[in-house]
């Protein structure tokens, strides 16, 4: 098998091009740090394959042939068709840039087909583990009132992880009971909080915070013991560890509690069209996924309840 070695100089080229298209991206649209990420983690991920097993190419010079080669390849190493349709919004944006640059002529992702994508339901918790969950933390500790005052709040909100951790001060409003949300795109939107997570983060406010921070300053609501704002991941390891002490044995995903959020509103009867709001989804065919979640549960209660069920 032909060993094939890496052109550092190309490499290194194309790694300077992705430095200035995410600035561009972070300037221009606002996108989230994360979405970020994946976008250079895709791009690079080609750009070595360039340089490597695309004979040295640079990615300017990548024609329609190479990108199919590519996706082979990821097929190939068992890359699954959703992480396949993020890679080619990814390149369509891309090269998009490039065009809008006079850096090419041409799109060569303009004719790839997108993979076939079934509707995969978003994994949510029933009413009663939600309960469950948000009454697992130790409130008499100050780091368990803020983790209560959080998973509240992300419940009574449907705020997504990477906004609930970079929500500061300003962005709560405890008289008007609304959060002031910063989500995809830049864009602003007022989310109420419900009276039970209001009182929670209150009392997080008034018992918690300061005594977590000790001598130190931050504009984050949410603060660890270091002073410093609270991480995606070090949420996320709180849910799992609440999660397992509330005995739920559900594999949790990162946006759980926004998802059972949207599915709860819907099974008492929120409109649609609201739930798009509060969640901030800029197109309704995103939040309809749920009416799906919500017709199952539906389906569920009528076998279980129903005598002809």
């Amino acid at each position: 098998m032909k060993k094939h070695t890496l052109n550092k100089q190309q490499f290194e080229d194309d790694q300077q091009l992705i430095e200035l298209f995410m600035d561009v991206l972070w300037m221009e649209q606002g996108l989230s740090r994360h979405t970020l990420s994946a976008y250079q983690t895709d791009l690079k991920g080609l750009a070595r394959w360039a340089a490597t097993d695309g004979n040295g190419s640079s990615l300017k010079h990548l024609q329609k042939s190479h990108l199919q080669a590519y996706l082979a390849h990821r097929h190939q190493n068992g890359i699954k068709a959703r992480s396949t349709a993020r890679m080619l919004s990814t390149l369509r944006r891309f090269y998009q840039y490039l065009i809008r640059e006079n850096q090419l002529t041409s799109d060569p992702s303009a004719l790839l087909e997108s993979p076939k994508l079934g509707r995969s339901l978003p994994k949510t918790l029933s009413e009663r583990e939600v309960e469950a969950l948000l009454a697992a933390p130790d409130v008499d500790d100050p780091l368990g009132l803020r983790d209560r005052a959080m998973l509240e709040l992300i419940y009574a909100t449907g705020l997504r992880v990477s906004e609930l951790v970079e929500l500061d001060l300003h962005g709560i409003n405890l008289q008007r009971g609304v959060v002031r949300v910063i989500g995809k795109g830049n864009k602003e939107r007022l989310v109420p909080m419900g009276e039970e997570a209001l009182s929670w983060i209150g009392s997080y406010l008034k018992f918690s915070r300061a005594d977590l921070l000790n001598t130190s300053l931050s504009d984050k609501l949410f603060v660890t013991r270091r002073g410093g704002g609270m991480t995606r991941q070090t949420f996320w390891y709180m849910v799992k560890r609440y999660a397992k002490l509330s005995g739920i044995s559900l594999t949790l995903s990162p946006h759980v509690l926004r998802h059972a959020f949207a599915t709860h509103l819907l099974n008492h009867g929120a409109d649609l069209r609201v739930v798009q709001m509060l969640l901030g989804h800029s197109d309704l065919s995103t939040t309809q996924i749920y009416t799906h979640i919500a017709k199952e549960r539906l389906k569920e209660l009528h076998a279980q309840h129903h005598p002809r069920g």
